[in-house]
């Protein structure tokens, strides 16, 4: 059986442990509907990513809970001056372009 050849201090030994931690994850708001998000990243909230539709979230949702966020994204639009127009999805070939 292997030896150590001499004591590691507790520096050397915490030096070492620093690097298992948990990390907190940054978040940015989105920018159509302003919920955190991780940044570079399609916001699950309202499915956008840099200004264009990429997933249609209202289609995975059941009647009553599409009603509540179409509501919502009307009175948010409102509250911004309805400035922003949707625009085609993007495709996952056109995605991978950028």
């Amino acid at each position: 059986m292997a030896v150590p050849r001499s004591k590691h201090t507790k520096a050397r030994r915490n030096k070492r442990r620093m690097q298992i931690r948990l990390d907190v994850p940054s978040l940015v708001p989105c920018p159509r509907c302003g919920k955190p998000k991780r940044p570079h990243t399609i916001c699950l909230n309202c499915g956008y990513y840099r200004g264009r539709e990429v997933l249609d979230v209202l289609g995975q949702l059941s009647k009553k809970e599409r009603k509540k966020r179409e509501k919502e994204i009307k009175a948010k639009e409102k509250e911004a001056g309805g400035k922003e127009t949707p625009k085609k999805p993007l495709s996952w070939g056109e995605l991978s372009k950028r």
